[in-house]
């Protein structure tokens, strides 16, 4: 660990779009970031490091937390950032969409996750965030996405579970539920219809998110909490 006691947040997903927004968002705050993605490029910033691989492997969790912490010696947050959102009527999805969303969705989560904890314990405090969502408390017939219900559900019961087993141990958890976000995963073309989903008109832009995430960070009082940041969509319509 560097002299300054520098904490040191842990990025999955970390290559584009959101999970970007949240290494910056995390070095800007002073955090040294381990960023994670399958392809993702080595950093001129010697404050991230960059590791590539699939989430969903296990071999990859333990050489991010491992690597995280003979760099840095220690992880004070994750953030569960990596998802794939298939969008299909419940009987349209194949075998192939069911494996590659719990792989990446569930068993990504899950590997790091312990490992990630197990280094918080060790020194008493720790945040883990998830990122979900806002359909899995509120669908929507016009966007059928079982999978994500399914998958994200899951991480949103687990992220209450882990808050509670861990809230008089000094780790958080907490996760942030998304409506549709300008991402690159998001053609241009479809960004009126998805606005029109919002209440609010308009979709969330990445700072939406990463601002909410670093709110999470900063509220010591705040776990097992799932904050929507979807423009209303989970109040109603």
């Amino acid at each position: 660990m560097s002299s300054n006691g520098q904490k040191v947040a842990v990025i999955t997903g970390a290559s584009q779009g959101i999970g970007a927004g949240l290494v910056a968002a995390y070095r800007k705050l002073g955090y040294a970031v381990v960023a994670t993605s399958r392809n993702i490029a080595e950093s001129q910033d010697p404050e991230i490091l960059t590791i590539k691989g699939d989430i969903s492997d296990r071999a990859t969790a333990e050489r991010v937390i491992a690597a995280g912490v003979e760099r840095f010696g220690r992880i004070d947050t994750l953030v569960n950032n990596a998802g794939i959102f298939i969008s299909k009527p419940f009987t349209d999805y194949t075998e192939e969409d069911y494996d590659a969303v719990l792989a990446v969705n569930v068993a990504g989560f899950f590997r790091v996750s312990q490992l990630a904890i197990a280094e918080m314990l060790k020194q008493g405090s720790g945040h883990v965030v998830q990122i979900t969502t806002s359909l899995v408390d509120h669908p929507n017939s016009n966007v059928p996405s079982v999978l994500a219900s399914l998958s994200k559900g899951g991480l949103q019961a687990a992220t209450k579970a882990i808050a509670i087993e861990y809230a008089s141990r000094g780790v958080r958890s907490n996760a942030v539920a998304l409506g549709t976000i300008k991402t690159p995963m998001h053609p241009e073309e479809h960004h009126e219809t998805l606005a029109g989903l919002h209440p609010v008109g308009r979709m969330g832009e990445i700072s939406d998110i990463t601002d909410a995430v670093i709110y999470l960070e900063n509220a010591p009082f705040v776990t097992g909490a799932i904050l929507p940041v979807d423009g209303g969509q989970t109040a109603g319509h």
